[in-house]
Protein backbone atom coordinates (compact mmCIF):
# COMPACT_ATOMS: atom_id res chain seq x y z
CA UNK A 1 0.00 0.00 0.00
CA UNK A 2 2.81 2.51 -0.31
CA UNK A 3 1.11 4.20 -3.12
CA UNK A 4 2.21 8.11 -3.80
CA UNK A 5 -1.27 8.87 -4.62
CA UNK A 6 -3.92 9.69 -2.79
CA UNK A 7 -7.59 8.34 -1.84
CA UNK A 8 -11.12 10.29 -0.93
CA UNK A 9 -12.07 9.84 2.42
CA UNK A 10 -14.48 7.28 3.54
CA UNK A 11 -14.86 8.09 6.97
CA UNK A 12 -13.61 10.84 9.39
CA UNK A 13 -14.19 10.85 13.41
CA UNK A 14 -12.95 13.57 15.88
CA UNK A 15 -10.62 12.55 18.73
CA UNK A 16 -9.29 14.04 21.33
CA UNK A 17 -6.35 16.08 21.43
CA UNK A 18 -7.62 18.06 17.96
CA UNK A 19 -7.02 14.56 16.41
CA UNK A 20 -8.70 13.17 13.45
CA UNK A 21 -9.34 9.42 12.70
CA UNK A 22 -9.25 9.29 8.77
CA UNK A 23 -10.23 6.43 6.85
CA UNK A 24 -9.45 6.53 2.91
CA UNK A 25 -11.35 4.83 0.23
CA UNK A 26 -8.20 2.68 -0.59
CA UNK A 27 -8.47 1.41 2.94
CA UNK A 28 -5.66 3.39 4.57
CA UNK A 29 -6.43 4.48 8.14
CA UNK A 30 -4.34 7.54 9.33
CA UNK A 31 -4.34 10.38 12.12
CA UNK A 32 -4.34 13.46 11.38
CA UNK A 33 -3.40 16.62 14.37
CA UNK A 34 -4.67 19.98 13.84
CA UNK A 35 -2.86 21.36 16.29
CA UNK A 36 -0.32 23.37 13.98
CA UNK A 37 -3.36 24.65 12.02
CA UNK A 38 -4.78 26.11 15.11
CA UNK A 39 -2.23 28.82 15.23
CA UNK A 40 -3.36 30.32 12.04
CA UNK A 41 -6.61 32.20 11.80
CA UNK A 42 -8.60 30.08 9.13
CA UNK A 43 -8.73 27.56 11.98
CA UNK A 44 -8.73 29.51 15.00
CA UNK A 45 -12.50 28.76 15.25
CA UNK A 46 -11.76 25.17 15.77
CA UNK A 47 -10.66 25.30 19.46
CA UNK A 48 -13.74 25.59 19.93
CA UNK A 49 -14.49 21.79 20.97
CA UNK A 50 -18.33 21.53 19.87
CA UNK A 51 -16.91 23.22 16.66
CA UNK A 52 -14.07 20.42 15.88
CA UNK A 53 -16.18 17.59 17.11
CA UNK A 54 -18.76 18.39 13.65
CA UNK A 55 -16.48 17.83 11.55
CA UNK A 56 -17.88 16.02 8.18
CA UNK A 57 -16.48 14.39 5.39
CA UNK A 58 -17.74 16.43 2.33
CA UNK A 59 -20.15 14.32 -0.03
CA UNK A 60 -17.92 13.64 -2.67
CA UNK A 61 -14.38 12.35 -0.23
CA UNK A 62 -12.81 15.15 -1.16
CA UNK A 63 -12.04 16.81 1.75
CA UNK A 64 -13.28 17.16 5.23
CA UNK A 65 -15.76 20.31 6.48
CA UNK A 66 -17.13 22.17 9.73
CA UNK A 67 -18.51 25.12 8.23
CA UNK A 68 -18.59 26.86 5.20
CA UNK A 69 -15.63 28.46 6.31
CA UNK A 70 -13.38 26.00 7.23
CA UNK A 71 -12.59 22.81 5.57
CA UNK A 72 -9.38 20.68 4.52
CA UNK A 73 -8.16 18.80 1.57
CA UNK A 74 -8.04 15.09 0.90
CA UNK A 75 -4.66 15.90 -0.29
CA UNK A 76 -3.72 17.77 3.21
CA UNK A 77 -5.01 14.95 4.92
CA UNK A 78 -3.02 12.25 3.12
CA UNK A 79 0.12 13.98 2.81
CA UNK A 80 0.06 15.14 6.93
CA UNK A 81 -1.60 12.34 8.27
CA UNK A 82 0.39 9.37 10.03
CA UNK A 83 -0.74 5.65 8.37
CA UNK A 84 -1.93 3.83 11.39
CA UNK A 85 -2.92 0.47 9.19
CA UNK A 86 -5.28 -0.08 6.66
CA UNK A 87 -8.46 -2.23 6.31
CA UNK A 88 -6.94 -5.42 4.62
CA UNK A 89 -3.85 -5.34 7.34
CA UNK A 90 -6.46 -5.10 10.14
CA UNK A 91 -8.34 -7.61 8.33
CA UNK A 92 -5.31 -10.18 7.85
CA UNK A 93 -4.38 -9.40 11.40
CA UNK A 94 -7.65 -9.98 13.04
CA UNK A 95 -9.87 -12.18 11.07
CA UNK A 96 -6.14 -14.39 10.48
Amino acid sequence: MQSTEYSKIKYVKPLENYRLFIIFENGAIKLYSLLPKLQQPAFKALENVELFNSVQSDKGGYGIIWNDDIDLSEYELWKNGVLLTSIETLTKNVMG
